[in-house]
Formats: C-alpha cells, structure tokens, sequence
C-alpha cells in the first residue's frame, strides 16, 4: 500500500516558516542598521531600505515561485546556455562593469538601476555542475583513481572560467562560493578518500605558496592578491594592530557584538550600531548588529534557524532518489553553508572580511533573488519527489 501526495501536499512547510522568520528578521535588522545613514539625510525616510527590501523580497517570492513551479528536469537542457549567458555577463563586466569601492562588480545604469551578475553566475555554475555530475552517473563509471580524476578534472574546468573572472572584479567573497559549491559537488560525486586527501593536500600546499610568494616574492603575490585584500589578510591575523585603519570595521564589530551580552541592548538601542562607526552595516556587518541589539540570545537563534534551514536541505537532498536533483540540492548546501559561515566568521574575527552578504538577511537585491531563486529549486525538487507509506521514493515526471 502506497500514500502518493500531489505537488502542493509536498510543498516544504517547514522551509517556508524557516525563510519567513529569516525576512523578519532581516526587516527587523535592516531597519536598525539603516538609521544611522537614513537619520544624517533629512530627505531619506527612515524605512527607506526596508521598504526597498520588502520589494526585493516580493520579486524574489515571484521567482522562486516561477523556480518551483516548472520542472527542474528542464535546468538540464537549459545548463548549458545558463552557463554561457554567466560567462558573457562577466565578461561585459570585465569590459563596461560600473565600479564602485574598488571593484568593477556591477552591470545597469549607474545611480538608476544595477545588478550584480556573479550573483546569478553562482545558480548557473550550481546548474551546470549537476548536470555535468548527472551526464556522468548515466554512463556509469568504475570506482578508481584515474577516473575520480577525470571527475574532478572536469569540475574544475566547468569552474575555474566564472571563478576566475570573478576574483579579478575582485571579489573573492563570491570567487570563494564558487569554490563552495565545486567542493561540494566533488564530494557528492562519489570520489574516493584517497582523492579527498589528495584535494586537501593540493589545497594546503597552494597558501602554503602563496605564503612562500608574500615572503620571497612580493610583487609577484601582489597580482595575485589585491591590496586590499591583503589588508584584510593582515587586519584578520592582527585585529588589534591597526585599529584605526585596516583593522577599524572588524574591531569595531566585535566590539558591537561584545556590548550585547546575554540580551542584547534592544532594538534601535545599540550604542555602537547606531554610532555609525561601522561601515557597510545593514550589508555585509549586518550580523554585527543583530549581536549588540538582540545580545547572544538573538545571535544564537538566528544560527539555530539557519541550522535547521540547512537540516532540512540535507534531508530534502537524502530523499531524492532522482539524482540530478541530489546534485542541485547539495551544491545549494554547499553554496547556503560558506555563505552563512563566512559572514559570521568574518564579523566575529574567525574569518577574513569578504564582501558576502548573509543570505536572507544583508540588505541588497542580487544577492537576495539568487538566494530565492535557489529556494525554489530546492522547493521544486522536493515537490517532485514522490513519497509512500512503504517502499522507496521515486521522481514525479
């Protein structure tokens, strides 16, 4: 005896309640990292960047509803031409991208409307790496060292082009996603141990280079590293060194998050988030604030939701028994984890600052839709996934 369910009965509830209390929270937290730039604009209301968000947040609903509503089988036929739109918007970044802050990340009409293309670039790479992982599971391969080379071979020439293009904006936040999601794919394709080790081995003995490169070689890191970017490394290693240049947002952040203690000073209330004194608040530092207002207590739940939120996606992508939507599953895994770690990390002094957004939180469009759009893809592979009392599950055509 079998239970089957339509669509609409398998659609993740749980997921769903787990993103609507991300966007309170994000409302909740971009309203209060916002005044202190909205209050020194008299013309600027103060519910400005909310507002903005609740839009970003109602055409990202539209997408993922489009994105869980069409069969994700069709992502297979579309890999490829997902994959060269990518590659072609981040070369007109490279040639007539807007730049900003040091970095040429953006296409649209500066100061009208703008986006960021290796936002979008990460859900295609996702796409195309599936497919690529998909294509190779149908034909069938023996378990051995030659061949988890070819798969890891062509992993990474799939994903060093957009990952490639992206660290030169530069922008190795959203370089390092890239490499996320490629890692995760790796691992999901079946490899060996002694491939995994080997991969590690490489990884190490690379900073290990770039280390020897800084200390023996100095101009020849630095084309490979941004000024900039070494700063960070630097401020990272020595947060107390420089507190008043390159070390000044990190210290300030951790200060924040020190003065919410157990409960946090409330909304609106927190002396350092309200201060000003930390640059790019309500985006990239925006888990600075919720740290102060909302204290240990707050910063805890919000780790407990996006726990649950990955939990759920593991449990999505064990279910499926169809495997291109394993795949495209375990690379949104992949891409949610770093994210929400490196942000974190970064605001608590555990990671090198980068310019990445916490998903679902940071104000900003691009970043925000890409997320959504991923959702329904997860969402779109769990409604297809046929369930039953008894016995094994199976792809809803």
């Amino acid at each position: 005896m079998k239970e089957r369910k339509s669509g609409l009965e398998q659609l993740d509830v749980t997921l769903l309640f787990l993103l609507f209390l991300l966007m309170c929270i994000s409302l909740l937290a971009v309203y209060s990292a916002s005044l202190p730039y909205t209050n020194s604009r008299p013309w600027m209301d103060s519910f400005y960047f909310v507002q903005r968000q609740v839009i970003w947040f109602a055409i990202g609903t539209i997408l993922m509803i489009g994105a869980m509503s069409v069969d994700y089988e069709v992502l297979k036929k579309l890999s490829i031409p997902l994959y060269v739109l990518g590659m072609i918007l981040l070369l007109l970044v490279h040639f007539i991208g807007i730049e900003a802050k040091g970095a040429q990340r953006w296409l649209g009409v500066e100061g009208v409307f703008q986006f960021q293309p290796s936002e979008f670039v990460k859900v295609f790479v996702l796409i195309a790496l599936a497919h690529l992982l998909y294509s190779i599971s149908m034909k069938g391969r023996v378990k051995s060292f030659k061949n988890d080379c070819i798969v890891v071979g062509k992993i990474l020439l799939l994903g060093f082009p957009p990952f490639a293009f992206i660290l030169i904006q530069p922008d190795l936040g959203t370089a390092l996603v890239i490499v996320s999601i490629m890692f995760s794919m790796i691992i999901m394709s079946g490899i060996t141990y002694r491939m995994i080790g080997l991969l590690i081995t490489l990884v190490i003995m690379s900073v290990s280079f770039l280390v020897w490169l800084h200390n023996n070689f100095f101009e020849l890191f630095a084309k490979i590293i941004k000024p900039h970017q070494l700063d960070r490394i630097y401020a990272w290693l020595n947060p107390t060194e420089d507190i008043s240049d390159v070390g000044y947002q990190l210290h300030q952040a951790i200060q924040a998050i020190g003065v919410g203690q157990l409960f946090g000073s409330g909304l609106t209330q927190g002396i350092q988030s309200q201060s000003g004194n930390i640059p790019e608040l309500h985006t990239d530092f925006i888990f600075a604030v919720i740290g102060e207002e909302f204290g240990f207590m707050g910063a805890t739940t919000l780790i407990i939701i996006y726990f649950l939120l990955l939990y759920r996606l593991i449990i999505i992508a064990l279910n499926c028994k169809n495997v291109f939507g394993s795949y495209l599953v375990a690379g949104a895994i992949g891409l949610f984890m770093f994210q929400i770690f490196q942000n974190i990390g970064m605001t608590i002094g555990l990671m090198p600052i980068t310019g990445l957004a916490l998903p679902f939180i940071s104000y900003g469009g691009s970043a925000l839709l890409t997320n959504m759009i991923v959702i329904g893809i997860i969402l779109n592979v769990n409604i297809r996934t046929k369930h039953y009392m008894f016995g094994e599950e199976e792809y809803i055509a």
